[in-house]
Formats: structure tokens, C-alpha cells, sequence
């Protein structure tokens, strides 16, 4: 199975990279770390005559790698209640790559399974859950289907080590995602 990991901290080595370490274990993987690559943020030209514009970016490179990937871990630190700008980002320029005919991006990204990390602090568990559900809509709007999300307690740098239930949690799921999608 081809998986894909994309980080949308600022941060290297983050709370929220730390977990999705738990549920990588062992698994191969393909790390994208979005802090190190250059996406722009969308120019809405859907209504545009002419439709979107192409951007010099690394937005293709990374539509193309999410394409072929049979499943995808989104990992995000929770800043301000919401995903990262980031992965935000990312999920903006979806709506050019639902555009392109050269990626097919609905049919592809159909029935690709996913996988959401956050981590973060002031109550994470319960304010994440919105975010949750903003996954949950992006993912049904292209027909992924959410296989899980672990939420983790983290604030200072290594505070995730902390959450030993948001590390079971997480553990349990790679040893699913091990065991029941090859």
C-alpha cells in the first residue's frame, strides 16, 4: 500500500509530527513536510472565463504524489481552533485540481482512505472536533472516507509525550492500518 504522510506544522519535529510517529511505526510511508515546500495561496478563478491560471509552485508536485497514494495521513497542529495555514492552503488549491484535466483529481481521490493527527493544546479534544468535521467534509466532497483521527494534548515542544491515551490511540491505529489495508 501506498502511503502518503503530509505534515502541516511550522514547526520541525512537533507535537503533532511526534504523534503521527506513532501511527507510522513501522509503516512505509512517504513523509511531505508542507513548511519546506512553496504552495501558494488560491486565486479563486473558478467563475473566470478562462478558468484557473497554472502557478509556479510546488502545488502539481504534490497533487500528483497525493494521486497515487492508497492512503493519506493529514497531520496538523491545532493553531487557533482550526488545521494549520498550510494545510489549509493545500486544501484551498483543491479546487483548482478539481478543475484540471490532467489530474482527474475527483475520480482519483475517490475511496482513498485517510487518516487526520492533531495536536494541540486548550482542550484539544473537544475543540479539535470541529476540525474533525472539516475533514470529514472534504474528504466526502471527493469520496475519501475517514478511517480515523487521533487527537493529542500538546502545548510546549514534547508536551505530546505527556498524552499516553492520544499515543495508545494511535498506536492502535497503525496496527490496524498494518493489518487491514494491503
Amino acid at each position: 500500500m501506498n502511503v502518503l504522510a503530509i505534515y502541516g506544522s511550522s514547526r520541525d519535529n512537533g507535537n503533532s509530527e511526534k504523534l503521527a510517529s506513532y501511527l507510522l511505526k513501522g509503516i512505509n510511508h512517504t513523509p511531505v513536510h508542507l513548511r519546506e515546500m512553496k504552495i501558494k495561496p488560491i486565486t479563486d478563478q473558478r467563475h473566470d472565463s478562462n478558468g484557473f491560471q497554472q502557478v509556479e509552485d510546488d502545488f502539481n508536485e504534490l497533487i500528483e504524489a497525493f494521486l497515487k497514494a492508497d492512503a493519506v495521513v493529514f497531520v496538523t497542529p491545532l493553531y487557533w481552533y482550526g488545521m494549520s495555514g498550510a494545510m489549509k492552503d493545500f486544501f484551498d488549491r483543491w479546487s483548482q485540481a478539481l478543475r484540471d484535466e490532467r489530474f482527474s483529481f475527483k475520480e482519483k481521490a475517490k475511496d482513498k482512505k485517510a487518516y487526520v493527527i492533531i495536536a494541540g493544546g486548550d482542550s484539544p479534544k473537544i475543540k479539535a472536533l470541529p476540525l474533525i468535521q472539516q475533514f470529514q467534509y472534504i474528504f466526502d466532497f471527493v469520496g475519501m472516507k475517514l478511517e480515523g483521527y487521533v487527537i493529542g494534548e500538546a502545548n510546549a515542544p514534547g508536551d505530546i509525550e505527556k498524552d499516553t491515551k492520544a499515543i495508545s490511540e494511535a498506536a492502535v491505529m497503525n496496527d490496524w492500518l498494518k493489518h487491514n489495508n494491503r
